[in-house]
C-alpha cells in the first residue's frame, strides 16, 4: 500500500478503532461491534482486492526461457496489404540451443535463412533479448528487439531500416487470404 494507505492507518482507522472499542467494551452494544466488525472487514477486503487487481494487471517478468519458440508478424497493430506482406515474407524462431533462425519466406515456402544467437540480459527485473547474427545479416536484424511487456503476453518490435518498426509475436504462421 501506498504512503496515503498508511496515513489513514495511522491517523484515522487506529484512532477510531480504538475509540469504538472502549465504547463497545463500555456499553456492551453489539450494534458498536458491528461496526467496528465492518470498517476492518472492509479494510482487508479492499487489501485483498488491491492485491488481486495488482497481480492480474502487471507486466510479466520475463526469463531466457519465455523467449524461446516462433514469431510472426502481429498483424492486430496495423492491418492492411503492407502489415499482410510482411506477415507472409518474415518469420524467425528461436531454440532451445539459444540460437536464432531468422526466415525471409514467400508464403509457406522458406527462401533464405538467416543464423545467429541468443542471450539476455536483466538489468532490472525482466529478462531482455539480445541478438548476435551472423554476417551479412538481414536489415530486420541488424540490432536489438525491443520488448513490450503486458500483463500475460509480450511482443518484440525491431527497428528496419526500410520498414520501420516492425512488430512480432509469439505464435506459429498460418496461411492468410489476402484477398
Amino acid at each position: 500500500m501506498g504512503f496515503g494507505f498508511n496515513l489513514f492507518v495511522i491517523f484515522i482507522l487506529l484512532p477510531v478503532t480504538g475509540i469504538l472499542f472502549i465504547i463497545w467494551i463500555l456499553s456492551k452494544k453489539n450494534i458498536v461491534g458491528k461496526i467496528l466488525g465492518f470498517i476492518w472487514l472492509g479494510i482487508f477486503g479492499l487489501t485483498l482486492l488491491s492485491g488481486i487487481t495488482q497481480w492480474l494487471t502487471a507486466k510479466t517478468e520475463l526469463d531466457k526461457e519465455d523467449y524461446y519458440g516462433e514469431y510472426v508478424i502481429n498483424r492486430a497493430y496495423f492491418k492492411g496489404k503492407q502489415t499482410d506482406w510482411q506477415y507472409n515474407h518474415f518469420r524467425f524462431e528461436i531454440k532451445k540451443n539459444d540460437s536464432i533462425y531468422f526466415y525471409k519466406t514467400e508464403n509457406k515456402t522458406i527462401i533464405k535463412t538467416y543464423k545467429g544467437k541468443i542471450n539476455t540480459t536483466k538489468p532490472y527485473s525482466s529478462a531482455r533479448l539480445i541478438i548476435a547474427m551472423e554476417k551479412p545479416t538481414h536489415h530486420i536484424i541488424t540490432s536489438n528487439p525491443t520488448t513490450y511487456r503486458k500483463a500475460w503476453s509480450f511482443y518484440l518490435v525491431f527497428d528496419s531500416p526500410k520498414f520501420k518498426n516492425m512488430f512480432f509475436k509469439k505464435g506459429k504462421w498460418k496461411a492468410i487470404d489476402l484477398e
